[in-house]
């Protein structure tokens, strides 16, 4: 058990000194990109300013026979590419027991790692993971000699993940995140759905019978199969101070269901969402910033407040320091965004 002092010390002679805290940095849509598709790799400079996170993807979605064209193209990508102040780019790399992680990460951060701000690594199952990458990169930015430490960010994908996600979020001062991977954690769990995230027609509670008539019309209101481990999720990464994010949304054709699975998400805590098509990135950009008039509101509420103490009626309800700190929540997250988002700044204004 390492000892709290000395957490914050590099891993490796020469690394760069780990943070202390994680940059708040507008990150509501993750887009995921496969840099060995040339045409889609021709349209990264053109996506820059316009997303907040790019994704070079090297794991699932890419097939063995492309891996190392994949990883060839990010480097590339990486260096030709100007992402300037508001656009990140981030890695997702091979699972940790493939064939192809040490490469991904040896070749990545001794080539291009002042370009990458964070590493997702897929199926993390606990915290010996973080460690191994958190020891690997540490060894990795020396050899570089990076100024900066790259952060981590974990995927929950397993059932022992989840039951460990407290332990992730902690074990590094590198974690930036930790994503929901719903795919691979519905295998795992056993769970019976073919979908990619979203919910399911059979996962629902009905009306109770009207006059004891079980055959009678009865409403039915489908449930979230996601809604435990996200909540768990956001509790671990509030705990730690990193940021909790939804992950894919496989139906692309559905972007009705796609918004209202995103807006759970922002509603219990999370601050981004992957996105796997550009019709996505609209719907992130708008779910995961807070409404014109949720800003407004949150702005009369921290007036009328004053020093912040008591209680006071507004609109007829009742607002005390308690909704003063959602109030801020919302606030702060609007400067942060306005900052970086012109279009914003302006509705926020109104």
């Amino acid at each position: 058990m390492r000892s709290a002092k000395d957490f914050f010390k590099p891993l490796a002679v020469g690394a760069p000194t780990p943070i202390t805290e994680v940059p708040a940095r507008p990150s509501r849509m993750l887009h995921f990109f496969d840099p060995s598709n040339e045409k889609m790799a021709a349209k990264i400079p053109g996506m820059v300013g316009a997303v907040d996170v790019l994704v070079g993807n090297l794991e699932d979605a890419v097939k063995a026979d492309r891996k190392e064209a994949a990883r060839a193209g990010l480097v590339q990508i990486a260096g030709a590419t100007d992402f300037g102040e508001h656009t990140q780019l981030w890695t997702r790399i091979n699972a940790l027991d493939s064939p192809w992680v040490l490469d991904d990460l040896t070749t990545l951060v001794t080539e291009v790692g002042d370009t990458i701000d964070v590493v997702i690594v897929p199926k993390v199952q606990g915290s010996e993971d973080i460690h191994y990458i958190d020891r690997l990169l540490a060894q990795l930015e020396a050899r570089a000699r990076l100024t900066r430490p790259i952060l981590v960010h974990a995927i929950l994908e397993t059932a022992r993940g989840v039951a460990n996600v407290e332990e992730i979020a902690g074990a590094s001062p590198r974690m930036q995140g930790i994503s929901l991977g719903p795919a691979d954690l519905a295998a795992d769990r056993r769970m019976k759905t073919t979908r990619v995230g979203g919910g399911h027609p059979g996962y629902l509670v009905r009306q109770d019978p009207v006059d004891g008539n079980i055959e009678g019309d009865r409403a039915v209101f489908q449930q979230d199969l996601w809604h435990y481990t996200i909540a768990r999720m956001v509790d671990a990464c509030a705990m730690h101070g990193i940021f909790p994010y939804y992950g894919p949304f496989g139906d692309i054709t559905d972007v009705v269901a796609c918004e209202d699975q995103f807006r759970n998400a922002f509603l219990l805590g999370c601050v981004g969402a992957w996105s796997l098509h550009p019709v996505q990135i609209d719907i992130a950009k708008r779910v995961f910033s807070p409404s014109a008039e949720d800003v407004a509101h949150a702005r009369r509420v921290k007036e009328a407040m004053g020093d912040g103490t008591g209680a006071v009626m507004l609109d007829g309800k009742m607002e005390d320091d308690a909704s003063l700190k959602q109030c801020l929540v919302i606030l702060e997250l609007a400067d942060r965004l306005s900052a970086t988002d012109p279009e914003l700044a302006e509705l926020y204004k109104r």
